[in-house]
């Protein structure tokens, strides 16, 4: 149930309204941007919502049961605090976002909440993104258990996996870059796919603190998932370790740890179940 002032009340029941929308987001690093979609700068509880007219938020709509109401807000790269660089590097993510509207008359109306919650997936195309707000109820949709599969479960490294990624850790210094996504260190000389899948970590650069997921590793050439979204530059520091395909193979030949392999790789799969029972029903 939403509670609001007696005068906010009496004004939107009134035959002329005079509101404005505003959002709140808190970052992860305690940094609080405000933007409101009126044509002047905001400032509500000593909090500056600054005039953009490039934040649209998709319809609000609230329900009684345990639903997942989840909307989207969709905005323009165009104030200097939201860069797409910044959203690609991850900073937005799992942001608190608040949204709710004011009377910008009489801003001691107090405030009308529309939604609480928390970024989830952001989506960059050129000049304009949309990122996901999850309400409180995400918590509730998460899966419980796990199902067979031949593959690995397990996270490397993780309590599970058990691997010590110290011993499967090397450090360097970038030689060569092609772009933010291709690059090399000529001191790599390890085996074909011994970094595939692994993860980079940048130690120094325009990057330094951030990691991505690598594609394909030959001997000197790194080449990633995704671009870093920073300037990737020769001389750029890093670490990185190995990567697991998550098949039983690869546990053994490159780990020797077949004993914490959290996978069924003798179950049989869909397609020799189903030519069993074809043979069965042929019988």
């Amino acid at each position: 149930m939403k509670s609001i002032s007696t005068a906010l009340n009496t004004h939107l029941e009134g035959e002329v309204t005079t509101l404005a929308t505003c959002w709140k987001i808190t970052r992860r690093d305690s940094t609080v941007l405000g933007f409101t979609d009126h044509d002047q700068n905001i400032t509500f509880e000593s909090q500056l919502y600054v005039a953009s007219g490039g934040f649209t938020p998709s319809a609000i709509a609230g329900s009684t049961d345990l639903a997942v109401d989840n909307l989207d807000v969709e905005g323009v790269l165009e104030d200097s605090s939201i860069t797409a660089e910044d959203l690609l590097a991850g900073v937005y993510d799992f942001a608190e976002i608040e949204i709710f509207m004011v009377n910008y008359t009489d801003l001691t109306q107090g405030r009308l909440w529309l939604r609480r919650g928390w970024l989830g997936e952001v989506r960059v195309d050129r000049q304009r993104f949309v990122a996901e707000v999850r309400g409180l109820t995400q918590a509730l949709s998460r899966t419980i258990g796990e199902l067979f599969s031949p593959s690995c479960r397990a996270k490397l490294g993780d309590g599970r996996c058990k691997v010590n990624l110290a011993s499967h850790t090397v450090t360097g210094t970038l030689t060569s870059v092609t772009d933010n996504r291709s690059f090399a260190d000529s001191s790599r000389t390890e085996a074909a796919g011994t970094y595939d899948y692994g993860k980079i970590t940048f130690t120094g650069g325009a990057n330094s603190g951030l990691s991505m997921e690598v594609k394909t590793y030959s001997p000197s050439n790194i080449v990633l998932v995704l671009p870093m979204p920073y300037t990737v530059t020769a001389g750029d520091t890093y670490s990185l370790y190995a990567g697991c395909d998550k098949t039983l193979e690869t546990c053994v030949s490159r780990f020797s740890n077949a004993v914490n392999f959290r996978g069924e790789p003798h179950v049989p799969g869909i397609d020799r179940m189903l030519e069993t029972a074809g043979t069965r029903s042929a019988w």
